[in-house]
């Protein structure tokens, strides 16, 4: 089973950039056709929050029409920078959707990995939190089937990145979710956008990967007094291999043409 994880594309009206300086549509499209372009094809992609900028209707309609063209399912959660409603009416009739509440969600059909959506966000917040409600849910799902190989996605991470403008913005309640995936040990993944860079670390006795953004890359500042920088990188995804006997391999993929192949290894 093969999944792309996309994140944080900040999709914006036509015509508008990204803080004035990044065509976000044009690179989330780029992304989009790099996708299509994998062989072999991906089974799922996965969009792990902030896919529009400002909430609004008219960066959805975009949303939806640069989604077009994309060949293979997608599952979205959203992102603090989402608006719930607005979201939900941008992917109405996918099977997925829950008609109401946090966009929480179990997809099992796609492939032998099981996807689990976890809505951290705090609709008017920028920083998420896994509440008594969501821990118990997934702690339900979870249980269903406890010899899956599991991928739990969500937007927020529930960790300190060291990076101090980012971390006032973490998923809160780190240790109820800890809790929860620490007794499912099948969990082979939790997935989280939200910090434009590619992080991992141990987490509850699994392994937790931050993606970076198709958009623009949050400076590396680790200073606790750094003040809060951007930069424009090579857009960039994951790539989640699954293989019966290996499990589950992620890659780091920058999205562009660069020089190459060359015939050697």
């Amino acid at each position: 089973m093969l999944i792309a994880h996309l994140s944080d594309p900040h999709v914006r009206p036509d015509g508008v950039l990204y803080q004035g300086v990044v065509d976000s549509n044009a690179q989330f499209a780029a992304a989009i056709a790099h996708v299509n372009a994998l062989d072999p094809p991906p089974d799922l992609v996965l969009l792990s929050g902030d896919l529009v900028d400002h909430g609004h209707a008219d960066e959805y309609a975009v949303l939806v029409r640069l989604l077009a063209p994309l060949v293979v399912p997608v599952l979205a959660i959203p992102g603090n920078h989402d608006e719930r409603e607005a979201f939900r009416k941008a992917f109405a009739g996918q099977s997925w959707l829950p008609a109401q509440g946090p966009i929480d969600y179990v997809v099992g059909d796609r492939g032998p990995v099981r996807l689990v959506a976890l809505d951290v966000t705090l609709p008017g917040l920028h920083h998420g939190a896994v509440n008594e409600e969501g821990a118990a849910w997934l702690d339900l799902v979870l249980a269903a089937e406890p010899s899956r190989p599991t991928i739990v996605m969500m937007h927020q991470p529930p960790f300190d990145t060291g990076i101090p403008y980012m971390d006032l913005y973490s998923c809160r309640e780190a240790q109820r979710l800890a809790s929860v995936v620490a007794r499912h040990p099948q969990v082979e993944r939790i997935l989280c956008g939200h910090v434009h860079r590619a992080m991992q670390l141990r987490f509850a006795g699994t392994m937790l990967c931050t993606a970076p953004s198709t958009t623009t890359t949050i400076a590396l500042r680790l200073q606790p007094d750094a003040k809060p920088a951007s930069h424009i990188e090579p857009p960039a995804m994951l790539l989640h291999h699954w293989r019966e006997g290996t499990g589950l391999v992620t890659h780091f993929v920058p999205i562009g043409i660069f020089p190459g192949p060359y015939p050697f290894a």
